[in-house]
C-alpha cells in the first residue's frame, strides 16, 4: 500500500506541470550514447510517447554520429573533425544521409511499437531546413557542412497539431541544391525557435553543466544567459558543452521559454526533468 501511495504522490506532483504544458511544443535533441544502448533508447522513446499522451506536442531531432563513424571505418574512410565539425566530402555526405535515414526509420518504428504516432522527416524535404555552406574555420575546407539560415516549420506544425511526433534528421538543403550535414544541437535549437516551442531539451552524455567534471554533486541545476560568459571564462564550460549551451542561448533569445541539458543515460530523464519539482539536469533560462 505504501508503495502505491508513493506512486500516486508522483502523479500528483506531475499534475501542475501536465496542466501547464498541455498543448505546448517541446523539441528534444537525441544523440550520442543514449542512441546506441537499446535499454536507454527505449526509456527515451517511452518518455517522448508519454509526453504526447499527456497532451504535449513533442518534436524529436536526432543525430547519428556513432553510426556514421562506424560506417566510415568499415569503408576505410578517414574520420576527421575540425573545431567540432565533421569534415564531410561528397562520399562522406552520402554515408551521413544513408545512416541518418536508417536511424530515423528505426526510431519511428520503435515509437509506433510503443503506441505513439510518428513520421520520418529529413531536413531537406520541402526545404524544411535551409542552409548556407559553413564558413571554413582557419581556412580549412570542411566540405558539405551547413549553417542553418531558415527553418520552414509549417510541415512540422501540421504534424504536431495532428498528434503525430515528427522525427527529424539534421540534413539541410542549400540554394545550390546540394545537401549538407547540420549539427543536431543547432538544428534542434533553430527548429525550437521556428515553432515557438515552450522547451528545448538536449540529451547528452553528462548530467548537465558541472562545476567539477569529477564530482557528480557539483551539478549546476539552474543558469541564466548572463552567467554563461563567466562559466566559459572560468572553464566550467569547455569542449563540446559550449556549442550545446550556445544552441540553448540562441533558442532562448528567439522566444523559447526554457532549455534543458540532461544526461540521456538516466532512465526516464526527460520525465524527471520536465514533470518533477527538482529535475535532474541543468535548466538554462533567459533571465
Amino acid at each position: 500500500m505504501e508503495e502505491m501511495i508513493k506512486k500516486a504522490d508522483v502523479l500528483i506532483e506531475a499534475l501542475p506541470y501536465i496542466q501547464s504544458f498541455y498543448d505546448k511544443t517541446i523539441v528534444i535533441k537525441y544523440g550520442g550514447a543514449a542512441m546506441t544502448d537499446i535499454t536507454i533508447r527505449r526509456n527515451v522513446l517511452e518518455d517522448i510517447v508519454f509526453t504526447s499522451y499527456v497532451g504535449m506536442r513533442p518534436v524529436l531531432v536526432h543525430g547519428g554520429g556513432p553510426y556514421i563513424s562506424k560506417r566510415l571505418e568499415e569503408l576505410g574512410k578517414e574520420i576527421k573533425f575540425v573545431k567540432g565539425f565533421r569534415v564531410t566530402d561528397e562520399e562522406t555526405m552520402e554515408v551521413v544521409e544513408e545512416e541518418l535515414s536508417k536511424v530515423n526509420r528505426e526510431i519511428v518504428r520503435e515509437i509506433i511499437s510503443l503506441g505513439g504516432s510518428a513520421i520520418s522527416l529529413s531536413g531537406k524535404e520541402d526545404h524544411l531546413i535551409e542552409v548556407k555552406r559553413h564558413a571554413e574555420p582557419d581556412g580549412e575546407d570542411i566540405g558539405f557542412v551547413g549553417d542553418i539560415t531558415k527553418v520552414n516549420g509549417d510541415v512540422i506544425q501540421k504534424m504536431i497539431t495532428s498528434d503525430i511526433i515528427p522525427v527529424i534528421s539534421p540534413i539541410g538543403i542549400g540554394k545550390d541544391g546540394f545537401t549538407y550535414n547540420v549539427n543536431a544541437d543547432q538544428a534542434s535549437a533553430e527548429i525550437a525557435r521556428g515553432l515557438g516551442a515552450l522547451k528545448l531539451v538536449l540529451l547528452t552524455n553528462v548530467r548537465g553543466i558541472m562545476r567539477n567534471q569529477e564530482d557528480p554533486e557539483s551539478l549546476i541545476p539552474h543558469v541564466n544567459i548572463a552567467e554563461i560568459d563567466t562559466l566559459i571564462e572560468s572553464r566550467v564550460l569547455t569542449g563540446g558543452m559550449i556549442p550545446k549551451v550556445k544552441a540553448c542561448m540562441r533558442a532562448l533569445e528567439r522566444g523559447v521559454k526554457k532549455t534543458h541539458i540532461i544526461d540521456g543515460k538516466i532512465p526516464h530523464g526527460i520525465l524527471l526533468e520536465i514533470f518533477t519539482d527538482k529535475g535532474i539536469g541543468t535548466e538554462i533560462v533567459k533571465r
